[in-house]
Parts: structure tokens; C-alpha cells; sequence
């Protein structure tokens, strides 16, 4: 497999820390902010409400619940803008949803292609979902409805750059925490987007298509979600071994969605959303708070079947 280029146009960001070192610095900083505190008033000692540090800073909005992770929005306000074709270069234009809001600070960002033949309406029910949980999301169009999963993968990139270094809502970005998601032939996207750009944070093909299987050299935490009736993308032959063949000291999941089809990904569904904000959330906000609704693996109705590397580092 030919990897896809980084796009040489995105500023050199600065580097996050490992994750896994990532609880021990928010613990550290949060000590020396304590230690730097005057002493609590009374009132505060005594019971009342009294101000707290967040050990966290990347989280957005409150504590969740399942309920706030099924609903059909979450707690951001969100606009919408439309990306002509013509004034970006490496894929199609698209739509960005975002918060309105930035008083919690900038979000990470995600960018969702949709599958072959198809356009961002396919996927354009995910982008007022995510936003409205705290995320910037473009869906994209694609320079050719026919173009390959490798070739999504490089747009994907593209989309992601735009959104955080020249798109209108680039203040609202931080370019350090960034996703790619997809449909079919764009989730085969989002594993070569993966496979090239190690740093993003997420990544999660959806009923994925591609003709590579072996991702062992994904560094990328990875939720892949399959269906079990798909006959287009059959999960035996996509994404059981997209899957299995990620590295096993990956953070990665794999969600069998119940006596469901390829399109399943395509309208409103609530699995789908449930788990992809989850991952998103754990994975590009460093948000433990979300660790409750993948560790353990879930049950249900819904899902046929579910395999993890639980607990996530």
C-alpha cells in the first residue's frame, strides 16, 4: 500500500505528550495550582460550593451521561458554514458544523468522508451530532464520487489541515487534536489517513472498505464498526481483520452493529453516535470521563458483538 502524504501545508504543531503520560502531568500541575491557592474560605470548608481545578484541560461540557451521549444533540450550540469546492484545494468543499460557543476554549476536530459513488449527505447527519458535543466537523466531498479508499484518505488529511490552519472557524481548532472518520470507502480512508499520520488522535471507519487488511502499522487509537448483514463491505472479509490485524498494545474496538446493513452508518443511528462520541471524546480530549460507556465492553440489543484492549492507557 502506497501511503498517503502528509500535506506539507500544516504548520509544524507542537506536540502533545504521550498519553500515557498525560494523567501524571495533569495531576502534577494540578497540585502546584492547589498549592498556589489561598486557603478556602469557610463557607467553602464548611460545605459550600467551592471552585475546582479541572485536572483535564481538553474536556468540553458536562459530565456525561447516556442519555446526553444518545440524544440527538448535546450540549453545544452549533452554526453551520458551507466550504465551496473552489476555494480549497486537495477535496471538494464541504460543510463545518462547530460550537458557537468558545468560552470552554477551542475543540478538537474530525473530518468525515463519505463512501464510493456517494456525497457528504451520506455522512452529513454525523456533523450537527458531533459539533453539538464539543467538536469542530467538516463532511466532505470528494474530488471523484469514484475515487479510491487511499485517495479519501489523502482528502481526509487535506480537510482536517484546512479546518485548522485557513478554514474560517481555524481559532476554534486545536490543531494538536485531530480525527478522520468515514463511510465504506471512507472508512477504508480513515485507516490509510491513520496509517500516514500517526499523530492524529482518533480514528473510525464505519462499515469500512478497502482492499489493504493488514494495519498493523497504525499507531492510531481505532474504533472500527462493522455491521452484521453487510454484503458490500462483508465484516469476515473488512472489518474483523482491519481489526485484528491493529497492533494489540493499540487502544482499539471493534462494534458489530446488530442484524444491521453497509448503509447503517449513512442515517441517524444511535449506536453509531453513541460510540463514535465516546471514542472521540476518550481519545481527542484525553476525556476519562467517557471511559465508563467502552470499558467494559458494552451490551445490548444493538450490538452483535464487541471486542476491546480494555483498559485504555
Amino acid at each position: 500500500m502506497q501511503p498517503v502524504p502528509d500535506p506539507q501545508s500544516t504548520p509544524p504543531p507542537t506536540r502533545r505528550l504521550p498519553r500515557i503520560l498525560r494523567p501524571l502531568l495533569a495531576l502534577a500541575l494540578t497540585a502546584a495550582g492547589l498549592a498556589a491557592l489561598p486557603a478556602a474560605p469557610a463557607g467553602a470548608r464548611d460545605g459550600a460550593p467551592a471552585t475546582t481545578l479541572a485536572a483535564n484541560p481538553y474536556e468540553r461540557g458536562p459530565a456525561p451521561t447516556t442519555a446526553s451521549i444518545e440524544a440527538t444533540r448535546g450540549p453545544f450550540a452549533i452554526a453551520q458554514t458551507t466550504v465551496a469546492a473552489s476555494s480549497v484545494s486537495g477535496f471538494r468543499g464541504g460543510t463545518i458544523y462547530y460550537p458557537t460557543s468558545t468560552a470552554e476554549g477551542t475543540f478538537g476536530a474530525v473530518a468525515v468522508s463519505p463512501g464510493f459513488t456517494a456525497s457528504q449527505s451520506s455522512v452529513a447527519w454525523l456533523g450537527p451530532r458531533l459539533a453539538s458535543q464539543g467538536f469542530v466537523v467538516i463532511t466532505i466531498d470528494t474530488l471523484s464520487v469514484y475515487d479510491q479508499p487511499a485517495s479519501r484518505g489523502t482528502q481526509l488529511l487535506a480537510a482536517v489541515d484546512y479546518l485548522a490552519t485557513t478554514s474560517t472557524v481555524r481559532a476554534r481548532v486545536d490543531r494538536n487534536r485531530l480525527a478522520v472518520m468515514g463511510h465504506s470507502m471512507g472508512g477504508g480512508g480513515s485507516l490509510s489517513a491513520a496509517n500516514a499520520r500517526p499523530s492524529l488522535q482518533a480514528a473510525i471507519p464505519l462499515t469500512g472498505w478497502h482492499t489493504v487488511k493488514n494495519w498493523s502499522s497504525v499507531r492510531v487509537p481505532t474504533l472500527v464498526i462493522g455491521a452484521e448483514n453487510d454484503t458490500v463491505a462483508p465484516v469476515s472479509s473488512h472489518s474483523e481483520p482491519f481489526y485484528t490485524s491493529l497492533p494489540a498494545t493499540l487502544d482499539k474496538a471493534y462494534l458489530e452493529l446488530n442484524a444491521a446493513s453497509h448503509s447503517a452508518p449513512t442515517s441517524p443511528n444511535v449506536t453509531v453516535a453513541k460510540y463514535s462520541i465516546s471514542w472521540l471524546k476518550r481519545f481527542v480530549d484525553d476525556d476519562t470521563r467517557y471511559e465508563q460507556f467502552l470499558c467494559p465492553a458494552p451490551r445490548g440489543s444493538a450490538i452483535e458483538e464487541y471486542r476491546d484492549t480494555c483498559p485504555h492507557s
